[in-house]
């Protein structure tokens, strides 16, 4: 592999991978609003109210999660909070300078009503909209496509930056997962083959998505499944496997996470929970397996990169549960890390697409660590399989003899086949 193409993935990676605090979908609320702060703020001006239009897709996925430090959930406390701790440059982690002042003063402006919460008309799966206004005067940002992509920000009538897509102000657009044409063969060969030094910067992931598993053990989050898991309470049913350290570990993570603690996961494609699932699982089993520092390097590399190539044709927010998408990344690096190699990673992934590619996103929320927990136990089981030389038939459902194809019509069924499930599920959640 050449020096350009090896710089091209490493760009995708850092494209795709990078720390969040709190989930990622209230958080890009939260990016929308701070930048319409500063915007407002650069005209002397200070919001008296926020207004937000989003996408159902960030609706959905904000309504029941918790936001770091508060003790509250959903999107209006992550807009209010954004209005006076909020910094746009820190892009997901905007909300890392958190106080007890901010908090209150953002309960404060809830309760009171300033700020409101609407669905957009935009079409795109992940869209927000986000004015702060003072009188007669409104700062507007635009984020659409991608959690952290602020395309637009205007002042009343006056564009200050960018331009809506589709219209004639459009900028560039950015380049798309599936524009470097990645394959799980060259995946395999970059992991395999990439200067060390070059892809080290990785081991962050491990850091930032292990401290929060460490940190879900300890305390008290959400519905503790991981701490229930590792309780030895069950030993008769969860015994001390390898399997139930992974599945400990990683839904420990989630539980943490999503009960809103102060410490930032290391997402992937915009996603904290499929950044803990891609990454925890492969650092439980390197640390159990006692595997080097080179070798878990090069696991995660793999483990994130099949993540962001099957997210490429999923898209960012979907009613597939990333979790699904995570899980078979994590599932090829533990294969890795187990001594398989190309055939056996491609069983796993078809292993995992005929296993739990039906799993729905039903928003972001505490019981994410369940689904997380399944999606390991999913991962290890099917890279066991892979390596035991078993691997599902192309005879069998969405599951085709060609890996790339496979990968395919798995996306295809969270983007295309999925969407009238994807609305009916928040007619639910909005009819509660």
């Amino acid at each position: 592999m050449n020096k350009e193409r090896i710089s091209e993935i490493i760009e995708l990676i850092k494209k795709e991978v990078k720390p969040a605090l709190g989930c990622t979908e209230p958080i890009a609320v939260a990016l929308a609003v701070a930048k319409s702060c500063e915007t407002m703020r650069e005209h002397s001006l200070e919001p008296e109210r926020i207004e937000v239009e989003v996408s159902p897709n960030i609706l959905k996925n904000g309504m029941g999660v918790g936001i770091p430090g508060t003790g509250m959930v959903g999107l209006h406390i992550a807009c209010a909070l954004a209005v006076f701790c909020g910094k746009s440059e820190y892009k997901l982690e905007v909300l890392k300078d958190l106080s007890d002042e901010s908090i209150k003063k953002a309960k404060e402006m809830v309760d009171a009503g300033k700020v409101k919460i609407g669905i957009a008309s935009d079409p795109a799966k992940l869209y927000v909209e986000a004015a702060a206004i003072n009188g007669e005067h409104r700062a507007v940002t635009v984020i659409k496509d991608g959690h952290d992509e602020i395309v637009s920000v205007r002042f009343n009538d006056v564009q200050i930056s960018g331009g809506r897509k589709g219209s004639q102000n459009t900028e560039t657009p950015s380049k798309t997962t599936l524009d470097y044409k990645l394959t799980v063969k060259e995946i395999l060969e970059f992991a395999e083959t990439a200067p060390l030094e070059d892809i080290e910067f990785i081991m962050e992931s491990s850091k930032l998505n292990y401290a929060l598993a460490k940190e879900g053990l300890k305390g008290n989050y959400g519905l503790n499944v991981g701490k229930t898991i590792m309780s030895g309470t069950h030993n008769e049913m969860f015994g001390h496997s390898v399997m139930t350290y992974a599945m400990a570990h990683t839904a420990a993570a989630s539980d943490a996470r999503m009960a809103g603690c102060t410490m930032p996961a290391m997402s992937n494609s915009g996603s904290g929970n499929q950044g803990i699932t891609v990454t925890v699982p492969v650092v439980a089993v390197a640390e159990k397996l006692g595997k080097s520092h080179e070798e878990l390097c090069r696991a995660l590399v793999l483990s994130h990169l099949i993540a962001i190539h099957i997210k490429g044709y999923l898209g960012k927010l979907s009613a597939l549960c990333g979790c699904v998408i995570a899980s078979t990344g994590s599932s090829c690096g533990i294969t890795y890390l187990s001594g398989g190699h190309y055939d056996e990673i491609c069983s796993a992934i078809k292993n995992m697409a005929g296993n739990i590619s039906g799993m729905i996103c039903d928003g972001a929320k505490s019981g994410c660590a369940l689904k997380v927990a399944t999606g390991v136990e999913c991962s290890m089981q099917s890279a066991m399989l892979a390596l035991e030389g078993h691997c599902i038939s192309s005879n069998d459902g969405i599951i085709e003899d060609d890996i790339e194809k496979t990968v395919a019509n798995l996306g295809r069924i969270g983007s295309e086949g999925m969407q009238t499930t994807d609305r009916m599920i928040l007619n639910i959640m909005i009819s509660k």
